[in-house]
């Protein structure tokens, strides 16, 4: 996990975390590069949106990253929900950015343990 952690803190790109509801419904949402805060886990911060709601019902996401530049380069990360909590201090401690209206709604960090990593392409 050391390496894929190394891998998100040196490269640049976008990322899309996709989930579904219990009946199967799926979404997909552009989503910041998952923050590294136990071994084993990473995390996301999220608002009380789809994706949360989704989560609630069905652990199970997938976190595809496209690294910035030519070509098709990045990786695919099949994950399962762990745990969340609300804790807007370490949330606020860990954000790498501000948004205008942060006070407006809920906000939750939501815990995932790495199922399977592909690359973007192809294997």
């Amino acid at each position: 996990m050391k390496d894929l952690q190394e891998y998100f803190e040196n490269t640049k790109g976008f990322g899309v975390l996709a989930t579904a509801d219990s009946s199967g419904k799926v979404d997909a949402a552009v989503y910041s590069k998952p923050h590294f805060l136990e071994a084993g886990t990473l995390t996301f911060i999220m608002r009380d949106r789809l994706t949360h709601h989704n989560l609630q019902s069905n652990p199970s996401a997938t976190f595809l990253f496209c690294e910035e530049g030519q070509g098709y380069k990045g990786k695919r990360l099949y994950l399962i929900k762990s745990r969340e909590e609300n804790n807007p201090e370490l949330i606020s401690k860990i954000k790498r950015r501000k948004y205008t209206d942060e006070n407006e709604e809920p906000v939750f960090l939501v815990y995932f343990t790495l199922e399977k990593e592909r690359p973007l392409i192809g294997a």
